[in-house]
């Protein structure tokens, strides 16, 4: 039996006051099913930072993982771009 393909996602790190742990703000277009007009949907994820890499305004990739907590089912995959 496999593995299945896990998520990932891109997102801006907008809160790392926990510790081990982050919250990334991940941005997606959506099409309005009756207008067709193009919409900006915001999300926010909880993710494992084991080493407390992720600082405020970095971008990060995180994957799906198991439930670490309560709300906490995402980790940190890499930092693609630090906060200037």
């Amino acid at each position: 039996m496999e593995r299945q393909v896990r998520k990932e996602r891109i997102g801006v790190v907008v809160s790392n006051k926990m510790d081990k742990s982050g919250v990334a703000e991940v941005v997606r277009k959506v099409k309005h099913p009756k207008y067709g007009k193009f919409m900006l949907k915001t999300k926010k994820f909880k993710f494992h930072d084991e080493n407390g890499e992720a600082g405020i305004g970095d971008t990060v990739k995180i994957m799906e993982t198991r439930p670490l907590s309560k709300t906490k089912n995402w980790r940190l995959v890499e930092v693609l771009e630090k906060a200037k």
